[in-house]
């Protein structure tokens, strides 16, 4: 609450805090009100005087005094101490004690007093709500004053009141407000309806406020259409089963005609309500699409990136050889440039909505590079967003300019920029493969600055490059060598100890620069430490007779003197390797390296689209969900871009072929600086080549889960990545046999088998047998509901969810009028459609009815996680009932993971989210098991068999995004299996295993 003073002025202001309905309604904002002149005042009291004077602290009963003069029966001084009142309760002061008095004082004809004792009543009505209903009355006097300011301003203060006691004297002045002549009043009694909801939102419905509201959407004046839809969107939010903004067609019509009338506040509503429409075809969507695009051009920021939003979402509805998809690409860019002539902190705002645009449509401004140059005076804030968006749309075309800038900003004077702009070059370098010379020589020149910061990024970034084109560059490792003392941060070192480790063949005194390294193994950081332990064994199987001590010696620090988990394990299967069988070792430490992504830290594409749907709020500049930062149900829908022709389609870099962004999965990226630079970005990899097994007489099942599971079976075999380059994973580290002499006591001998053997699918996984459907249940009894039985199931027909249905009447009278309705879920499960039931149910007549499904309905967790609660009306009455589906209809067609993004996730995945469960009395073979549960899109990645007992590797993937990935492992002859599970939601495992068991057993 706020009095401003403008002093030496002819006219003073007080602000009132209220909810302008022009502005946010989630807000306060400021109105005006004209006092008397200063001039008049100072004849008044004689002197020379501001509204200072109010704020001036007074003698000891100063309350005392305050209350003599409210009860004065001169106007013009009750008006002075309702101010002294509003001024003292503006600085802090504990005013409460007046609230009587001050309410006497609302009996005026005077506005501005009026207004002052509105704003103090706001204030101090929830801490003194019995006095507050002595309000009430002229709350309902004002709403009827010929004055609309007065009506406006009674209905804006009773929403501003958060008392429960009074809001139902508020009801019928809030009723004729809504129908009030004057379309101010309209727009503000509009706003007042969301904030009374907030307060109590059963008599807001009870009342039917909503469906008045509803009406205004239809109003004449388009700031009441606005205010309208900003209310109920507003209501929406905080209900999503409420189903309130029921969009169609001539809805969106009426909002179209308002937007462009209303002022900038009431378009940005408009155009965010639109953004959630799906329209029928593509027809509509260019039809909405033109109306939108003027609003390109208006001067306010806000309006701008609301109509990005929209075109955004809707042009994924286009065909990308239709003309007009053209036109609007063209008209999208000078907008998105324009916002860049702002302040920096628009600009930054801009920045960060235009790094989603350009990740979803790189061909909207890929002729526009120049205008994300860095200027010398932008902040750094904005400088490392432009360079980001520089790498993003950088393309054969325009890769010299973009080099001759990176090597510019390398030379400036903030450290931070200096480092983004090498590592850029870098990433220019695996993008655009003709330039990878250029960039290289550009900076070799750099690490001849010998600035210390610069050398180090250098580093990290030609490592990366060796990793893209092997076997190219590696003539510049001499010069990096020369480097080699003045590294001193962890990411720098272990990119060079990779270098080494890697072209060790290639570099005479390897074993001695290693050994540099080795003398303060312990101060290094565990990233460092990794790098060397891989490094050195690296270069003893290249170097075999030259460097056994060098390994001993590394080995014997990783697993006997160092107190970390992941370095030991390494430590271990690195010496288990080498003592068993050291041609197996060669194959997996040496084994032939996976180039790496050319695009870099991409936004996983189910996210791009969800912050694409959120362009021009928080969500797109934090590029984080709403759920993720808004607490409470608000912002916890998940919003996804409308499927099209093109949704299936790759995302193409400009003017360079295409760089497709995978549905499953995001590409590998390079380690960004803050990023482990753990092995696992070096070597996940199947070997090319099978070496002789070890001896499996070593192999023992008994010992097997040592450390907790997991893909225990495949530890030692010749997977680096599983075993020694997930360090950091003890899961993934388990399942040795007896020990050999050479080794440390408590390890034995790996399992036998190799990569190879677990990916060959060629042993007979069958084709899919179609998806189980479980048998109808009896959902509910006549005796609950009049008659009405219902008994039903779950199936997933063609990629559709369904509800099927026997309804049976066994009243006597004919059933008609069928409805159905779910109460919130755990996974959005809605009806699709409205329940067919076409003809009448005589008595004792039962008919079958299918409900398709949809997964995007209101989410909330229930207990159990696969509970679901249905209404079903007829005729005679509403009646209600629980049942369970089986999650596996919840399991989409596209759940079949890449074989190497299964590996790296089941050990990204915490030990502590793994389950296990026994599965008794199936009597299938592992190749029907795995044909059975693919009907159920249950996938089997791959499959080995170690003894006798077969292990399926699965994954799965829920409508939800969520990934769940398996490992079943059947005995020959023995009738139980055991069925690990590992997930990000664990929750959610215990209903997985269930679905395992309906489909396996039936």
């Amino acid at each position: 609450m706020c009095v401003y003073k403008r002093y030496f002025c002819e006219k003073t202001e007080v602000y009132r805090v209220g909810g302008d309905e022009g502005k946010n309604h989630h807000h306060h904002y400021y109105q005006h009100t004209t006092l008397p002149t200063p001039l008049a005042e100072n004849r008044q009291f004689g002197s020379k005087m501001t509204d200072s004077k109010y704020f001036t602290t007074t003698k000891k009963g100063e309350i005392f005094e305050l209350k003599a003069e409210l009860n004065s029966d001169k106007k013009e001084k009750k008006k002075e101490a309702v101010k002294k009142v509003i001024a003292s309760m503006t600085v802090g002061k504990d005013v409460s004690a007046l609230f009587p008095d001050v309410v006497n004082c609302m009996q005026t004809d005077n506005l501005e007093l009026k207004k002052l004792v509105y704003l103090y009543l706001m204030n101090y009505a929830k801490s003194q709500p019995d006095m507050a209903i002595m309000a009430v009355n002229t709350f309902v006097k004002d709403c009827e004053d010929p004055n609309p300011l007065i009506r406006a301003l009674a209905v804006r203060t009773m929403g501003c009141i958060r008392v429960d006691k009074i809001t139902e004297y508020l009801c019928e002045p809030l009723r004729k407000c809504l129908k009030d002549e004057d379309p101010y009043v309209r727009k503000t009694a509009a706003v007042c309806v969301a904030k009374l909801h907030d307060i109590n939102a059963q008599l807001v419905e009870d009342q039917g406020f909503l469906d008045t509201l509803k009406d205004l959407i239809s109003d004449s004046n388009p700031m009441v259409v606005a205010n309208a839809v900003a209310a109920l969107s507003e209501i929406a939010e905080s209900h999503p089963n409420s189903n309130l903004l029921d969009l169609n067609p001539q809805t969106i019509n009426k909002l179209l005609t308002a937007l462009n009338e209303c002022t900038e506040w009431g378009q940005i509503f408009i155009l965010d309500c639109l953004a959630n429409y799906t329209p029928r075809d593509d027809r509509e969507s260019q039809s909405i699409c033109e109306r939108v695009t003027p609003r390109l051009s208006h001067a306010n920021s806000a309006v701008v990136l609301s109509a990005v939003k929209v075109l955004m979402k809707f042009m994924e509805m286009l065909p990308k050889d239709l003309d007009y998809y053209g036109t609007l690409l063209k008209k999208l860019a000078p907008p998105l440039v324009t916002l860049l002539s702002a302040e920096p902190e628009l600009q930054y705002v801009a920045l960060r909505n235009i790094n989603l645009i350009v990740q979803r449509r790189p061909e909207i401004l890929k002729h526009e590079m120049k205008v994300f140059f860095v200027k010398y005076n932008d902040p750094i804030y904005v400088k490392l967003e432009k360079l980001d968006i520089m790498i993003r749309l950088a393309s054969q075309a325009n890769i010299a300019q973009v080099l001759a800038e990176l090597k510019e900003y390398a030379t400036e004077v903030d450290v931070d920029f200096v480092r983004k702009a090498v590592r850029a070059i870098g990433r220019c370098a695996i993008k655009v493969e003709q330039s990878a010379e250029r960039c290289v020589s550009t900076l070799l020149d750099l690490i001849q600055t010998k600035v210390n910061y610069v050398v180090q990024e250098a580093i990290v970034v030609i490592k990366d490059i060796f990793r893209k084109y092997p076997n190219k560059y590696e003539s510049v490792i001499a010069t990096l060598c020369e480097n080699l003392d003045s590294l001193d941060e962890p990411e720098a070192r272990a990119a060079m100890i990779w270098i080494v480790g890697e072209y060790a063949e290639r570099i005479d005194n390897a074993d001695e620069l290693l050994e540099s390294f080795l003398e303060g193994f312990h101060d290094e950081s565990t990233q460092v430490q990794l790098q060397l332990l891989t490094a050195i064994v690296k270069l003893f199987l290249k170097k075999p007779t030259e460097t056994q001590e060098l390994v001993q010696q590394v080995l014997s620090l990783a697993t006997q003197d160092s107190d970390n988990p992941d370095l030991r394990d390494r430590g271990y299967i690195y010496w288990r390797l080498l003592s068993t069988d050291p041609v197996a070792a060669k194959e997996v430490v040496l084994a032939e390296k996976p180039l790496i992504s050319e695009e870099t830290d991409l936004i996983e594409p189910t996210l791009l689209e969800e912050l694409i749907c959120h362009i021009g709020t928080l969500a797109s500049v934090y590029h984080k969900p709403p759920s993720a930062f808004v607490e409470g149900s608000r912002g916890v829908q998940h919003k996804r871009l409308p499927g099209s022709a093109a949704s299936g389609e790759s995302v193409e870099s400009p003017d360079t072929g295409s760089a497709p962004v995978a549905s499953e999965a995001p590409p590998a990226v390079i380690p960004s600086q803050d990023l482990l630079g753990d092995l696992l970005n070096l070597d996940l990899t199947p070997t090319t080549t099978t070496g002789p097994p070890p001896p499996s007489s070593a192999m023992q099942m008994g010992a097997m889960d040592l450390l907790g599971g997991g893909l225990d079976s495949l530890m030692g075999d010749e997977s680096e990545p599983l075993g020694g380059d997930l360090g950091g994973s003890p899961a993934m580290t388990a399942g040795f046999g007896a020990p050999p002499t050479a080794g440390p006591p408590s390890f034995t001998a790996p399992v036998s088998g190799g990569l190879d053997d677990l990916f060959d699918l060629g042993g007979g996984v069958g084709m899919s047998m179609g998806a189980y459907v479980p048998p109808k249940m009896l959902w509910l009894p006549a005796m609950k509901a009049k008659g009405l039985e219902i008994s039903g199931t779950f199936g997933r027909r063609a990629g559709v969810v369904q509800m099927e249905m026997t309804l049976t009447n066994k009243a006597m009278s004919v059933m008609t009028d069928f409805a159905i309705q779910f109460n919130r879920n755990s996974f959005g499960l809605a009806p699709a459609g409205p329940l067919q039931v076409l003809t009448p149910v005589s008595p004792n007549q039962s008919i079958e009815a299918v409900l398709p499904l949809n997964t995007v309905g209101p989410v909330m967790k229930m207990e159990p996680l696969n509970n679901l609660q249905v209404a079903v009306k007829n005729n005679i009455d509403v009646f209600y009932f629980s049942c369970q589906y089986p999650i596996s209809m919840l399991f989409v067609e596209d759940g079949k993971m890449e074989r190497q993004v299964f590996l790296a996730t089941w050990k990204d995945i915490p030990n502590e989210n793994e389950s296990k469960f026994q599965l008794n009395d199936c009597h299938l073979n592992a190749d029907a098991a795995s044909s059975k549960l693919q009907g159920s899109n249950i996938f089997t990645i791959a499959k080995r068999t170690v003894e006798g007992q077969d292990m399926l590797y699965q994954s799965m993937k829920l409508t939800n995004g969520i990934w769940v990935l398996a490992e079943l492992r059947a005995q020959a002859g023995n009738p139980n299996y055991t069925v690990s599970l590992r997930c990000r939601a664990p929750e959610v495992s215990q209903c997985v295993f269930q679905s395992y068991e309906a489909v396996l057993k039936n």
